[in-house]
């Protein structure tokens, strides 16, 4: 991101952002220090949101009146609104500067934070923590996703409560299933699936790999060679053989891809405790969302252009 686009007519911008290095990492004192009004926080939201400068939502009109720091108004529509409106931000009485807060605090916890943490870091209730949470989940969702090339390790992974006594563990068991595709170098997807028969493995690879894939890598459960069929890649699978205590040959292995389902394993065990199937894909897209951008300093700034552009999610919708 441009940091000149941020250094109009603030005083706060010269620090938060250098020229010579582009966007600097976001810590708390920096919350505290320059976003702590709701006009502050509104002045970022807008340059995020109207990169152009703001614009009507219903019109798309240009020619707007400034009502206040909070309201403009549009007259070729007759329309009063405010840079949050038909967003995640919509009809929360939460000062923005304690969003921002928490924003902060989902990305900068690795493996995740608890609304319980959030509940007793920020001071709010429970029932405010979660949802609070789970909005911010939702704008990390994303739709437009480039498919995936290169080297590409394909492997499934069983979270949930305990299995009943006497079964074992991983496959057979009543756990919820999570599918993880990785590009190596590139970007980590995962997916809540049904099961893990070949034709679901097929489906998600074929909507998330490119034809162009140089090799695709998997161990060696009995799915994948189906998968890889009805895909067209069996001359680009390479298998390699879990059971037989072999985890790598060369640059054959599944290792980077099982390295994300530890820390997300990591995150339910540590941080979240406890998920319901109902509300995984959530957490499996805010855990892909920061791992795919964990080396970006500008992390916190594009998790809040994704809330300030996403859909409302209504606490009724969110709990039907």
């Amino acid at each position: 991101m441009d940091a000149n686009n941020f250094r109009v007519g603030t005083r706060w911008s010269a620090s938060f952002f250098s020229l010579s290095d582009g966007v600097r990492t976001m810590t708390l004192p920096d919350i505290t220090e320059l976003f702590a009004t709701d006009e502050k926080c509104r002045e970022l939201l807008e340059r995020l949101r109207w990169p152009n400068g703001p614009e009507c939502p219903r019109c798309k009109g240009q020619k707007l009146a400034r009502l206040s720091a909070k309201l403009l108004y549009c007259p070729e529509c007759d329309y009063q609104f405010s840079v949050t409106v038909g967003s995640i931000f919509h009809d929360s009485h939460l000062p923005l500067n304690k969003w921002f807060m928490v924003t902060l605090l989902l990305c900068e916890a690795r493996k995740g934070i608890s609304a319980n943490q959030i509940k007793r870091t920020v001071g709010v209730s429970y029932k405010t923590a979660w949802y609070l949470c789970h909005r911010i989940r939702a704008a990390m969702k994303e739709v437009d996703r480039p498919m995936m090339d290169g080297t590409v390790e394909v492997d499934e992974t069983y979270v949930g409560g305990r299995p009943p006594r006497g079964s074992k563990p991983g496959r057979g068991t009543p756990k919820e299933v999570v599918i993880g595709i990785r590009q190596r170098g590139g970007d980590l997807r995962f997916f809540h699936a049904s099961d893990a028969k070949s034709g679901t493995l097929a489906q998600y690879i074929r909507e998330n790999v490119s034809q162009d894939v140089e090799v695709m890598v998997t161990d060696e459960f009995t799915s994948y060679p189906g998968a890889m069929k009805k895909t067209g890649f069996t001359a680009k699978h390479k298998t390699i053989k879990h059971k037989s205590g072999i985890y790598a040959i060369g640059d054959v292995h599944t290792n980077t891809v099982e390295s994300a389902f530890s820390l997300l394993k990591r995150g339910i065990v540590g941080s979240w405790h406890k998920i319901s199937a109902k509300h995984l894909p959530a957490y499996l897209d805010e855990m892909t969302f920061r791992f795919n951008r964990r080396k970006s300093p500008a992390l916190f700034l594009d998790t809040l252009r994704h809330m300030v552009t996403a859909p409302v999610l209504t606490f009724e919708k969110l709990t039907a």
